[in-house]
């Protein structure tokens, strides 16, 4: 339940904002993303927000903060990639979702393969509590039998970031990354590495004797072009469970890519029960932004949309450079991809306390 006290009535824009935000309603309804309870079931997201905030392309306006507002507003916990060192967009869209709406972010990922990027949470903090755990995945050193470094390790290029929740009887760690692209090429040997690198790290982590907990989530942007890929293919040959629903859905916002992905390494859920819950990928752009709404951004878009290297763009030129550019950089180019989890597990609690399994 987002705030819109700032839309005022009788603006044009404001008027519009309101109609896209009923459209978005409506739209994530019909896109099968359940209604938000109290206590049954947590809803978990993940998305790459480009950039957000940089000034390419013009910094954000209020109109597309509305609408990210309104779309994490429909989950629980979202896990925010691209957060970059300007956190005032972040803020602002915290400030619409309302009071209760809290934010975990690391700092800025230094250097240039850094790209100025920080890792983020935000959740529902009547549904979900950060329970005590937070840090950043710091690859290990190979060491001989006697503790002496034989090889330094590579970091990964934007440092994943794992931190402790609890919801309901759900206790876990979630870790988002956002893995090296690298040369564009399905298995890209840079990209095999850092997602090879972090998901043993965490299964290390998760079979430790004091293991914050044995319910993990990995999540994030993984640059995965497809599901039968090497790179997806580490991931779940190292224990990680991928939901059969989400492997089948690209979510970039051309729908040709599965760089994003949900997985879990857990005791409490089977296989089984991950392919029976809701998940899907939103594409937001079937309600805002769309194609037949570029001319109400072309003083916003400016010279750049009207011309290319000083000559005037033809039609198709200007609809590509509102479709893959400016709109990518008010919205993004990847889409949220979500999960439903069961987090009441009172009646099997004590179902297991009978002795016949028996009320």
């Amino acid at each position: 339940m987002p705030f819109y006290y700032k839309l005022r009535k009788g603006d044009p824009v404001d008027t519009r904002i309101a109609g896209r935000l009923l459209l978005l309603k409506d739209g994530l309804k019909r896109n099968g993303v359940p209604e938000k309870n109290i206590d049954r079931t947590l809803l978990v997201a993940t998305w790459n927000i480009r950039e957000f905030d940089s000034a390419n392309y013009g910094a954000r306006d209020k109109e597309c903060l509305f609408y990210i507002a309104e779309i994490i507003s429909s989950f629980d916990l979202v896990a925010i990639q691209e957060v970059r060192d300007d956190l005032k967009a972040l803020n602002e869209v915290v400030k619409i979702l309302g009071g209760w709406w809290r934010y975990i972010v690391t700092d800025v990922t230094e250097g240039k393969r850094g790209n100025k990027e920080r890792m983020a949470f935000i959740f529902d903090s009547r549904k979900i509590r950060f329970d005590g755990l937070a840090g950043e995945v710091v690859i290990p050193p190979v060491e001989d039998s006697k503790g002496k470094t034989i090889q330094p390790s590579n970091q990964l290029y934007r440092t994943p970031f794992m931190v402790g929740f609890r919801s309901g009887w759900f206790k876990f760690v979630i870790c988002t990354a956002h893995i090296a692209y690298g040369k564009g090429v399905a298995d890209d040997p840079e990209r095999e590495e850092e997602i090879e690198e972090l998901v043993k790290f965490l299964v290390r982590k998760r079979n430790e004797e004091y293991a914050w907990s044995k319910n993990w989530l990995l999540l994030g942007d993984f640059n995965i072009f497809k599901p039968e890929d090497k790179t997806f293919r580490i991931i779940t040959e190292n224990g990680f469970v991928i939901p059969d629903k989400l492997q089948k859905l690209p979510s970039n916002a051309s729908r040709n890519k599965h760089y994003d992905q949900i997985a879990f390494l857990t005791d409490s859920i089977n296989k089984e029960d991950l392919d029976c819950q809701k998940a899907g990928v939103f594409n937001f752009y079937n309600y805002v932004y769309t194609l037949d709404d570029r001319h109400f951004f072309e003083d916003q878009m400016g010279e750049a949309y009207l011309t290319s290297e000083g000559k005037p763009r033809e039609e198709r030129s200007k609809i590509n450079y509102y479709s893959t550019k400016w709109r990518t950089y008010q919205m993004s180019d990847h889409l949220p991809m979500w999960v439903e989890l069961k987090v009441d597990f009172g009646e099997e609690y004590l179902r297991n306390k009978t002795l016949t399994g028996q009320p």
